[in-house]
């Protein structure tokens, strides 16, 4: 059905700076309008719809049930626009795109650079938008398509993403340097059974956490888990200043200039992978010939 009337670009900026701060003057002052003004637009955009998006009492304003939705709606049109704009000013500068990437810090140590070269030789007009993120912030991110690839440890995924492992990696054990336990001199795990662990937390990974868990199982022990982080560095702090020992994947030996010492498990079955992932939905053209590079793998 075709609308009858007029909804300019100005129109959706200010319901949606009003849908932001719920508060007219707010709103107006950071659009450099006059409030009256405001009220003026919001409400000739309610007329010409045939919409009531606001409730007001007094000096209190929220949404109606329609106002969040077209608020929701309406953020993801002008994210969409914003990079239709951005992707043109490329174009203009003789960039054919940009690759929006997440990963977690260990993939930079080995996955992502391999990558990135292959990328650059095949198509050098590229810019590459990297960003560090956890696993889950990258599964979300790939869902809303804020980013177009990541690189995570996650063996389950939603079924719009697909994946494809391009690194697995052995574990090790992080120690102080000062710790007695010496290459020479470790046997197993279970050497190391009175020790407090500092662990990836669960939120991390499911699927990792559990497999770290199972290298405990198969050592006969249960560890004494003394401290639970999302992030490489803090794993380190608290290791090298003796609040206990870590299991982390050994690729994160790497990046970190640290007074830890590392000892690879080299036998034991358990094997982290590092998966590429992306949303099938995605049709981005860049994405496109990317997943092109990534697949003749």
């Amino acid at each position: 059905m075709l609308m009858s009337y007029q909804l300019e670009l100005r129109h959706i900026r200010y319901f949606l700076a009003v849908s932001k701060d719920l508060h007219f003057r707010k709103a107006a002052e950071k659009l450099f309008i006059s409030q009256p003004g405001l009220s003026r637009q919001i409400k000739q955009l309610e007329d010409d719809t045939k919409l009531q998006l606001f409730e007001r009492h007094n000096r209190k304003v929220s949404l109606t049930p329609t106002g969040t939705f077209l608020n929701i709606e309406l953020t993801k049109v002008m994210q969409n626009l914003e990079e239709v704009f951005a992707q043109a000013k490329l174009l203009e500068q003789g960039f054919e795109g940009e690759l929006k990437m997440g990963y977690v810090g260990s993939a930079m140590h080995n996955a992502i650079p391999k990558l990135l070269i292959k990328i650059r030789d095949k198509f050098p007009n590229i810019v590459f938008d990297l960003k560090e993120m956890d696993n889950q912030k990258q599964i979300d991110a790939i869902i809303k398509q804020d980013i177009d690839i990541g690189f995570v440890r996650y063996d389950r995924l939603p079924s719009d993403i697909k994946m494809k492992p391009v690194f697995k990696d052995s574990f090790s054990i992080v120690l102080p340097e000062t710790h007695p336990m010496t290459q020479r001199k470790f046997k197993d795990l279970s050497q190391l059974s009175e020790e407090k662990f500092i662990l990836f937390d669960a939120s991390y990974s499911e699927s990792y956490y559990q497999k770290v868990m199972q290298i405990f199982d198969n050592s006969s022990f249960s560890p004494i888990i003394s401290h639970k982080t999302v992030h490489a560095n803090t794993i380190y702090s608290l290791v090298e200043n003796n609040f206990g020992i870590s299991i982390v994947p050994t690729s994160l030996k790497h990046g970190y200039n640290r007074r830890v010492k590392f000892i690879e498990l080299k036998n034991i079955e358990q094997r982290t992978t590092l998966q590429v992932i992306w949303n099938q939905k995605n049709k981005s053209q860049i994405l496109n010939n990317v997943l092109e590079i990534i697949n003749r793998k």
